[in-house]
């Protein structure tokens, strides 16, 4: 690819794509996993530089990279729990989208995703430690919940909580199974495989632990339809 659409910025130990914003409608975002934390700082701010107006996202840092970020990016907002940074203003919110998790062990998925919501453009409402095994706490959010252009579920375990959500709201539905449970839960593969396997309509999955992807898909969705 050739011209406009072709702009990187080399920093030695990665070329960031700083048109992205013009083929997708936002910015890269940076992967923390497998870089050091100076590796992510310096991606953050270069991203920064190159999109002033637009908030800028690193995901899966480790403690280390937590703690660089505070020090040499205090104006960034960092959530320790989802294990995420965001540098630079959010942009105006377009569209609601609701992330629900069925118990506290899901938190770090929950947040992870909820923080890419809002750093893509849309709203994220929160709903957590509504799992099935207390239905009344979920029935008691459903309004609140089916209130939103999207509906993001997150659970582990037995993964009922979206079907039981693709039963009850008729918004576009995303599943994010976790490597949560009791026993041989296989890392998530039990989770994952009953949500594809989901007898309510509507119930798309993601893999195990993206709360990212799902975030990304969401914010994307009720940007496009969200008043």
């Amino acid at each position: 690819m050739t011209g406009h659409y072709s702009s990187e910025i080399d920093v030695g130990f990665a070329r960031l794509d700083v048109d992205r914003v013009a083929r997708t409608g936002d910015p890269e975002v940076v992967f923390g996993g497998v870089k050091t934390p100076e590796q992510v700082v310096v991606a953050l701010r270069t991203l920064h530089q190159a999109h002033p107006d637009l908030p800028v996202l690193a995901t899966r840092l480790t403690d280390e990279a937590v703690t660089l970020c505070r020090r040499e990016l205090p104006e960034a907002e960092v959530d320790t729990v989802g294990r995420t940074a965001v540098l630079g203003a959010p942009r105006p919110a377009r569209g609601r989208v609701a992330v629900v998790c069925a118990g506290t062990a899901d938190l770090p998925v929950l947040r992870e995703c909820a923080v890419t919501v809002a750093a893509f453009g849309a709203h994220a409402e929160t709903v957590a430690d509504v799992g099935v095994a207390g239905l009344h706490r979920l029935l008691a959010q459903r309004e609140r919940i089916a209130a939103c252009d999207v509906v993001v579920a997150v659970a582990g375990m037995e993964a009922a909580l979206p079907s039981v959500l693709g039963g009850l709201v008729g918004a576009p539905l995303i599943a994010v199974p976790t490597s949560v449970g009791y026993g041989w839960h296989m890392d998530g593969l039990t989770a994952w495989l009953a949500m594809l396997n989901s007898c309510a309509p509507g119930v798309l999955t993601v893999n195990v632990d993206n709360g990212f992807g799902a975030g990304v898909a969401a914010a994307r969705i009720a940007r496009r339809t969200g008043g």
